[in-house]
């Protein structure tokens, strides 16, 4: 597991052996939500929400769109051509 980087106290991460579509998970205490990352041009959505607040989750998705060029770039790295 990699975090990439913290968001109002919440990890972002992508697993070393996760599946196919480029998604991250946002981690933090006793939550956990999915997001996919898009293909280009899209924006990145929900998958599944274990827990997180609404405004919490809408802050960490609104910095996922933020980074979406980072993300995929990691999860290249992480796992190959996305």
């Amino acid at each position: 597991m990699a975090t990439i980087f913290r968001v109002r106290g919440l990890r972002v991460v992508i697993y070393a052996n996760d599946h196919w579509p480029p998604h991250v998970h946002i981690v933090g205490a006793g939550c956990e939500a999915k997001v996919a990352l898009g293909r280009a041009g899209e924006r990145p959505s929900l998958i599944t929400n274990a827990g997180l607040s609404r405004r919490l989750l809408a802050e960490a998705l609104a910095e996922v769109d933020r980074s979406r060029d980072l993300l995929i770039q990691r999860w290249r790295e992480i796992h190959g051509d996305a």
